[in-house]
């Protein structure tokens, strides 16, 4: 039941970020898909919090600044986030281009630590949190690249490799040709695989033993061209953290 409930006020806090908007209760009970008795005593727990405020009588309820300024109290003492970050925004700023800093999650995914987007107004956005199938992301194949045959062919049996357009690789043994290539050309590279105007460089990095990659995320129009000297600055970037 705790672990529902906290699923719940996690489903709370993504509604209000994609709706921005204040909510009448039985508007996000309907969103939530909840009896709106269990909504509303969800609510007023919050409420009771801190972390949500009705904004006049009958109008709805919307988050207080209380969970802005906890999260960022979280995100500043980040162990890994605080070290990466500089060089992060190093590489942003020499790329133009969106930057991914992630990991593997435990059940074989790719999760999005952080990401920093591209000045440009056309540009990839993803969202720290994310999650992604390793084979069709150029963090997944950069995380694959460092496990052995053995991990590396366990982890790409334990799902379906879901084809998302005409470039997915959808066999082991296309994932395996790929890495390959990628190694020996000196960086991994989707190229429109999941989305098909979206390109994305990746290189992986080691910290305090745990391997983690870094990748530059952008259209293909603009990045493609440019993936010698965006891959030339993200390597060194990688060794930069790694020596550091």
């Amino acid at each position: 039941m705790s672990v529902k409930t906290a699923l719940r006020v996690i489903e709370i806090i993504e509604t209000y970020a994609r709706e921005r908007r204040a909510l009448p209760l039985s508007e996000l009970a309907r969103l939530l898909g909840v009896p709106v008795s269990s909504c509303l005593a969800l609510i007023r727990t919050l409420a009771d919090l801190g972390y949500l405020y009705e904004t006049g009588r009958r109008q709805g309820y919307y988050p207080t600044g209380r969970l802005l300024a906890m999260a960022q109290r979280i995100a500043a003492s980040d162990p890994v986030l605080d070290r990466v970050y500089p060089s992060l925004v190093e590489l942003r700023d020499a790329t133009q281009e969106t930057i991914v800093f992630g990991k593997l999650s435990g059940d074989g995914k790719v999760v999005y630590l952080d990401v920093l987007d591209s000045p440009h107004t056309i540009r990839y956005a993803p969202v720290a949190g994310e999650f992604r199938e390793v084979h069709a992301n150029s963090l997944g194949k950069a995380l694959l690249s460092v496990l052995d045959t053995k991990a590396r062919h366990a982890l790409l049996n334990s799902y379906s490799l879901t084809r998302y357009n005409e470039r997915t690789l959808t066999s082991i043994e296309a994932v395996d040709a790929d890495l390959e290539l990628s190694r020996q050309r000196g960086w991994f590279m989707n190229l429109g695989e999941s989305i098909s105007d979206v390109c994305a460089l990746a290189w992986p990095v080691t910290l305090s033993g745990e391997t983690y990659a870094i990748s530059v995320g952008g259209p293909v129009y603009r990045l493609e061209p440019r993936q010698e000297e965006c891959a030339r600055i993200l390597r060194a970037a990688c060794t930069g953290l790694e020596q550091g």
